[in-house]
């Protein structure tokens, strides 16, 4: 069994980090939570406010951090193209400046630090599926390009501190993720389809709709990030996190109206700047090093995450 350690979770309060908050609880580990709740909210967190092995702290990891723990799961970055469209130069900055800070904090304790990374690193990929060795095809002045970018030089530091100050790191490239505690209205795909369908309101496709994603269902991607954390110091990644059931944007629309009941109506937008037309992870390295593969079928997925959105709209 492994040892009681104090762990620290930056974006504690957003969608991913609160569901690895209850599983790191669960463990058995003392957690450090920090937010400063620009994407994230207090009500994903709102249940460990009185644990007793839990601290809810406020901060932006722009800013040091001066506190005393064992390990460190950095997911602190607007995730959705809505919030890091809205102020792209803050969520450069929480790539960028909050990799310096939670590195320096790393360097200062010895403590192993794991980075939450993101498939965007490839952009439009031009390999298929993605491998960790491709380099990837991003734009780096496009609209999108303060999260892509700003993630691919928080990898870049990352490397750095692990070769010039021999610090252990992790790098976690996160493919789409769903799950109960998605944000209403926050722009992404799963969301969005699934609040439309519920509202009866029409279903939002951008493009033709053949563009393509993998979806991961939050718990197999928190037990992914867990096994990535605990490995063998020597496997630093990056590795692909998610699900390689290769889905189209149209097909999920579907799915979801038909398993909501919705009458909704799918309708035809323009596609946005820099969209990928395709994006699947190949899992093989984390099959191998982590023994680890996603197991929560799409469709039972969904399910959830409707329950989950049907009950947060009757209460809103």
């Amino acid at each position: 069994m492994q040892r009681q350690q104090r762990v620290l979770v930056t974006g504690g309060a957003g969608f991913l980090g609160s569901h690895l908050c209850d599983r790191l609880l669960e463990a058995g580990h003392e957690l450090l939570c920090v937010d400063n709740y620009y994407t994230g909210t207090r009500r994903n967190i709102l249940h460990l406010r009185d644990h007793p092995r839990c601290e809810l702290v406020r901060h932006d990891i722009t800013f040091p951090l001066y506190v005393e723990v064992d390990r460190i799961y950095n997911l602190a970055a607007p995730a959705s193209p809505l919030h890091y469209r809205i102020d792209p130069v803050q969520t450069t900055k929480s790539c960028v400046h909050g990799a310096i800070n939670m590195l320096g904090l790393a360097k200062r304790l010895r403590a192993r630090i794991l980075q939450a990374s993101t498939s965007e690193v490839y952009g439009d990929p031009g390999v298929h599926p993605q491998t960790e060795s491709y380099w990837g095809n991003t734009n780096p002045i496009g609209p999108r390009s303060c999260y892509n970018e700003g993630k691919r030089c928080a990898e870049t530091l990352f490397f750095d501190y692990h070769r010039q100050h021999r610090l252990q790191i992790k790098v976690a490239r996160i493919f789409n993720t769903y799950g109960p505690r998605m944000a209403i209205g926050d722009g992404r795909v799963v969301s969005n389809f699934i609040v439309q369908a519920l509202r009866g309101e029409d279903i939002t496709i951008y493009g033709g709709g053949t563009q393509t994603r993998s979806f991961c269902y939050v718990d197999d991607l928190v037990d992914g990030l867990i096994r990535l954390m605990n490995g063998r110091a020597e496997f630093t990644g990056p590795v692909n996190l998610g699900n390689d059931r290769e889905v189209s944007i149209a097909a999920l629309a579907e799915m979801i109206v038909e398993l909501v009941g919705s009458g909704s109506r799918i309708v035809h937008k323009p596609l946005p700047e820099d969209d990928p037309l395709r994006r699947q992870p190949d899992l093989t390295l984390a099959r191998r090093e982590l023994a680890w593969q996603p197991a929560t079928p799409l469709e039972e997925g969904l399910r959830r995450t409707i329950a989950y959105f049907e009950a947060a709209l009757r209460a809103s």
